[in-house]
C-alpha cells in the first residue's frame, strides 16, 4: 500500500512510500506500519513514538511533529489524527455492508438496535448489530469494550460482516465515539436520534457539548438524501429538523403519515402491551411481550428503520408478537412463585431511572415498586442526588448499594445519593451488591415489583484497580432459586405466610376458600374470625372447625398448631382479609373513589 492512496495531501516525494498496516497502539505496531500518535485524556501517543519505531514503524502521524524525513523515519503532521485514522481504516478494509444504520441518544440505543435486529432475523433477512451488547450476527458473537469501538476494529468487523454477505448493519453511536471521530470513515443510509438527557457530563462538561457530539452524526455522517428518524416530542427535535433541512435529508417522525401506519390505541395486559394499529385503513391488533411503555417508542423506531431497509411493513408487523426483551433492558428475570417480579435494567442516568419507575407504576398501578441501585464512581457526581430524589418519589422501598465505585470511596457515593432521598425510612443500605440483591429478592412479597437498576447486561464490577466478575442477572437467578424453594405453589398459602409472619407454615398445607361465615365453611377452607358490631367471629371458630376449616385467622396472639388446626394471628383480621383478596384477585379498577362522611354518601 502506498501513502498517496490513503493519506490526503501528502507531499509528492513521500507519496510512493510503502506501508503494510496501521496502529495507534505502539505495542501492536508491526514492521512498516503507520503509527498514529493520538493525544487522549489519559495517554499521549506522542510519548510512545520511540516505542513504535522500535517495533518497526517507519511512518509517524502526529499533531506535534512537522513533515520531515529523518533517520529513515517519515513524520507527517496532521491536525485531526483520530479523524484521519478512521478514514484510512475504512479505505484499507474497504468491503462495507450497503445498508448502514446508526443510532444515537442517551437512552434506548441498545433496544432500538436489538429490535431492528430481531425484526430482520424473524423475517429471514441477513443482519448484524454492533454496540453495547457486542457484535451480533448469524455466525458472529463478539463482546466489545466500548459502545462505539475504535476505527480499526470497527473496519475489520464490518469487512467480516460483509464477507458473510450481510448488508444490513445497525450500530450504536455513542457521544464519545462521535466526538472522537471513530465513525468518520463511513456514510450512513439512516440515522436515528432517540432522546437526550444528563449523562457523561464528566467528559462533555455540559449538556450543550453533549448534544453537539450527538448531532455530529446528522451533520457529517449521513449520506446525501439519506434518512433520519426522530421523535417530534423531544426538546431537540427542532435542531434535528434544521439540520435535515440544511443537509437535504429525509426526516421521518414516529407519527408521520408516510409511515403507512398509526397507533389507534394502547393498553396493558399483565406483562404485555396490546396495540391496535391501523395499517392501510385496516385495524391490526398486536400483542407486544415487552414491559415498559418506552419500549413501544423504541419498537416503533425499529419498525420504521426496518421498513426503510426494503422490508414489507406487513411482514414487519406480523413478527412483532415474537419480539423479545433486550438483555438487561426492562427485562423480567425468571418466575417467582408468589407472582412478584424482578426487572433488570441498565438505567444509570436520572432520566432513564425516572422513566423506568414511571413506566412500572403505569403498567403495575396496584403493586409496590422496590428499587435497588447505586451510582458509578469517578463519573458525573451531580446526578447522584437527582437519582436519589427520583428513587424517593417513585419507589416504595430503596435498596441502596454499590454500582461500579471505580477509584472513589463507595460510602461517599451512597452518601451523595442519600442527599436526594427525603424519606430515609425507605432506605435499606447494603454496600455489597450481591447481598443487596439476595436480601431484596428474599423480602419480596406477593405481587411486588423489584427493579434492579444500573448495570443491566454488564458482567463485571469496577472496584479500584480490580475488575471482578459480577453479573446482576446471575445473582438474581440464584436468589430467585433460593426463594422459590421456600415458597408454596399455592399463592394463597404464600400470602397467608406473609401476612402472619409465621415462618414454619408447611408448603403442603391445603387452603381452598377464605370464609367469614362459619356456616359456609367447607373442608380445607380458611376461616377469618372477624369481630364486628353485632357478631364476634371468634365465637364461631369451633363451628368453622367442625365444618372442615383447617386454618383459623384470629386476633389473639397464639400462632401454631393445636389439635391439628393451624391458628394464625393478625393484628387486624379485616385488613388481612382485604389484602388477601386484593393480592389473589388483583382488581384492576382504574378510578376507584372512596366516599366518607356523616350524610350524603349514597347520593
Amino acid at each position: 500500500m502506498q501513502l498517496k492512496d490513503f493519506i490526503p495531501n501528502v507531499k509528492k516525494e513521500f507519496g510512493k512510500i510503502f506501508f503494510s498496516g496501521i496502529s495507534f497502539d505502539s505495542s501492536k505496531v508491526k514492521k512498516n506500519d503507520i503509527f498514529f500518535a493520538i493525544k487522549g485524556n489519559k495517554f499521549d501517543g506522542n510519548k510512545f513514538i520511540p516505542h513504535a519505531i522500535k517495533n518497526g514503524s517507519r511512518i509517524i502521524v502526529s499533531e506535534n511533529k512537522s513533515d520531515k524525513y529523518k533517520n529513515g523515519i517519515l513524520f507527517i503532521n496532521k491536525k485531526n489524527i483520530r479523524k484521519l485514522l478512521a478514514e484510512v481504516s475504512s479505505k484499507i478494509y474497504n468491503k462495507k455492508p450497503k445498508n448502514l444504520i446508526a443510532v444515537t441518544g442517551t437512552n434506548g440505543k441498545s433496544s432500538v438496535s436489538d429490535f431492528y435486529y430481531q425484526i430482520l432475523r424473524l423475517n429471514k433477512k441477513r443482519v448484524a448489530s454492533i454496540g453495547t451488547l457486542g457484535v451480533k450476527a448469524e455466525n458472529l458473537n463478539i463482546k466489545l469494550s466500548n459502545t462505539t469501538i475504535d476505527p480499526i476494529q470497527l473496519s475489520q468487523i464490518l469487512q467480516k460482516i460483509k464477507n458473510q454477505k450481510i448488508d444490513n448493519v445497525i450500530m450504536e453511536a455513542s457521544s464519545h465515539g462521535l466526538i472522537q471521530n471513530r465513525l468518520d470513515g463511513y456514510k450512513f443510509n439512516l440515522g436515528i436520534f432517540t432522546n437526550l438527557s444528563q449523562d457523561h457530563l464528566d467528559y462533555h462538561k455540559n449538556l450543550d457539548a453533549y448534544l453537539k457530539a450527538k448531532l455530529y452524526l446528522f451533520q457529517n455522517l449521513i449520506k446525501t438524501k439519506g434518512n433520519v428518524i426522530a421523535d417530534e416530542k423531544i426538546a431537540q427535535f427542532n435542531q434535528i429538523k434544521r439540520i435535515t433541512n440544511r443537509k437535504k435529508l429525509k426526516l421521518i417522525t414516529l407519527n408521520d403519515k408516510k409511515n403507512n401506519f398509526k397507533i389507534i390505541s394502547h393498553r396493558y395486559k399483565g406483562d404485555s402491551q396490546i396495540l391496535k394499529i391501523e395499517y392501510k385503513k385496516s385495524p391490526i391488533k398486536l400483542n407486544v411481550n415487552l414491559i415498559g411503555k418506552i419500549q413501544i417508542k423504541n419498537l416503533l423506531m425499529a419498525i420504521i428503520a426496518a421498513s426503510n431497509s426494503n422490508l414489507n411493513l406487513k411482514k414487519i408487523l406480523s413478527v412483532i408478537p415474537k419480539i423479545k426483551p433486550v438483555k438487561g433492558r426492562f427485562e423480567k428475570i425468571s418466575k417467582i412463585k408468589n407472582k412478584s417480579k424482578v426487572i433488570l435494567d441498565y438505567a444509570h442516568t436520572p432520566d432513564a431511572l425516572e422513566m423506568c419507575l414511571l413506566n412500572l407504576k403505569e403498567q403495575f398501578p396496584d403493586k409496590k415498586i422496590i428499587l435497588l441501585f447505586g451510582c458509578g464512581g469517578n463519573r458525573d457526581q451531580n446526578k447522584r442526588s437527582k437519582m436519589g430524589k427520583i428513587a424517593n418519589n417513585y419507589s416504595d422501598k430503596i435498596y441502596l448499594t454499590n454500582d461500579n465505585p471505580r477509584f472513589e470511596n463507595p460510602n461517599k457515593i451512597r452518601h451523595d445519593i442519600k442527599k436526594g432521598i427525603k424519606d430515609k425510612r425507605k432506605i435499606i443500605e447494603i454496600s455489597n451488591r450481591a447481598i443487596a440483591i439476595s436480601e431484596a429478592i428474599k423480602n419480596l412479597n406477593t405481587g411486588e415489583v423489584l427493579l434492579v437498576a444500573g448495570k443491566g447486561h454488564e458482567t463485571t464490577q469496577d472496584i479500584g484497580k480490580r475488575k471482578i466478575n459480577f453479573s446482576d442477572r446471575k445473582f438474581i437467578l440464584k436468589a430467585i432459586k433460593v426463594k422459590n424453594k421456600y415458597l408454596s405453589n399455592d399463592l394463597k398459602l404464600n400470602i397467608i405466610k406473609e401476612l402472619s409472619g409465621f415462618k414454619n407454615l408447611p408448603n403442603s398445607l391445603l387452603i381452598k376458600q377464605a370464609r367469614i361465615n362459619s356456616k359456609e365453611v367447607k373442608k380445607n377452607d380458611i376461616f377469618f374470625a372477624i369481630k364486628g358490631n353485632q357478631f364476634d367471629g371468634n365465637k364461631f371458630i369451633f363451628d368453622a372447625i367442625s365444618r372442615g376449616a383447617k386454618t383459623i385467622i384470629h386476633e389473639k396472639k397464639f400462632q401454631g398448631f393445636k389439635n391439628g388446626i393451624l391458628y394464625l394471628s393478625l393484628g387486624n383480621v379485616r385488613k388481612g382479609l382485604a389484602e388477601l383478596s386484593n393480592k389473589l384477585f388483583n382488581p384492576k379498577i382504574n378510578n376507584l373513589i372512596a366516599v366518607t362522611g356523616t350524610n350524603g354518601k349514597s347520593s
